[in-house]
């Protein structure tokens, strides 16, 4: 399996780039994060790698960060979601974004992307939202005994923790701590939106 490649860069499209390893052009191709931070024709690049193996052979996909392969490799673990959407993902959003949307439960932003339905979607959010929370430290809003509350409240309710959470975090962001009932009446007017 190929994990990291570094060569001169042959060619470089907003989807795909050819790397001269050794006199071995392997193609990758990429997302347009990692288009934009690609050196010119001509110049040493390093990329690491995901090597994708299907049944018509494998595919090699290439990136700049490793937080970009580590969100690629979760979402083509999610059941309908292959390497064209998850590239089409990290092209449409900064992986920080989507981060963000993934454990905020943050579905209507995901669907702004070209191509993603609102069950792929929901799924993500679904598959994907605790795994990418586990990797990040709680917010400073998630230390406030409010927000502990707060969240209880509206899993008691029936709402998905990590909805609650990003939803109880970006009503604190916008309007500052506030009491537990303030809260959960901003909290619950936004998620009766969706």
């Amino acid at each position: 399996m190929i994990s990291y490649l570094r060569g001169r860069l042959l060619r470089r499209e907003p989807t795909q780039v050819v790397i001269d390893v050794g006199g071995v052009g392997y193609g990758l191709q990429i997302p347009l994060s990692t288009f934009y931070r690609l050196p010119d024709e001509g110049e040493e690049v390093e990329l690491l790698v995901y090597t994708y193996v299907h049944n018509e052979g494998l595919s090699l996909y290439g990136f700049s960060s490793p937080k970009e392969r580590e969100l690629f490799e979760m979402m083509i673990s999610v059941r309908g979601v292959g390497p064209r959407v998850a590239l089409t993902l990290l092209s449409g959003m900064a992986a920080e974004e989507l981060e963000e949307a993934l454990m905020g439960g943050d579905t209507e932003r995901l669907r702004r992307v070209p191509g993603i339905g609102k069950r792929i979607a929901e799924r993500m959010v679904f598959e994907l939202g605790n795994k990418v929370s586990r990797g990040k430290k709680e917010t400073p809003e998630a230390l406030l005994p409010s927000f502990q509350d707060a969240v209880a409240a509206l899993v008691q309710l029936g709402f998905n923790r990590t909805v609650a959470k990003g939803t109880i975090s970006k009503v604190i962001k916008e309007k500052g701590p506030l009491a537990v009932e303030e809260l959960l009446k901003e909290a619950l007017r936004r998620l009766c939106k969706l």
